[in-house]
């Protein structure tokens, strides 16, 4: 699966974002999705995953309360509402999907390139 992410860019500190995330050809509806970054020097994080049906999510304790994540199955698309952005959450934001304990462990099955997202004191 092909994932392409959108909607990063620069953003002055405290204003909101929201990341899509939507694949090229297969459906992703049966897989659980989530969300990491990468800012420079810095190992990548995860930040958020969603089950495949969206019945339960979890979060990074650095996002919790300032970030949502969701899907809309029948768009075959994440999101990831940033809110409240800190120049702390500045990096390079990836989707990822396949199993949520592969997720949760970093090793999806498939990533994307990738949005940046740069937050300004």
């Amino acid at each position: 699966v092909q994932l392409q992410e959108s909607g990063g860019g620069l953003a002055p500190a405290g204003v909101s974002l929201r990341l899509s995330c939507s694949p090229f050809g297969r459906t992703c509806s049966t897989y659980a999705m989530a969300w990491f970054r990468q800012a420079p020097g810095r190992a990548r994080e995860f930040v958020a995953a969603i089950t495949w049906s969206g019945d339960a999510t979890y979060y990074a304790e650095s996002v919790k309360g300032r970030f949502t994540i969701s899907r809309d199955n029948a768009k075959n698309t994440g999101y990831l509402q940033m809110t409240s952005l800190k120049p702390e959450d500045t990096a390079v934001y990836h989707c990822a999907v396949g199993d949520l304990a592969g997720l949760q462990l970093g090793a999806p099955s498939s990533w994307g390139q990738g949005t940046q997202v740069t937050v300004s004191a």
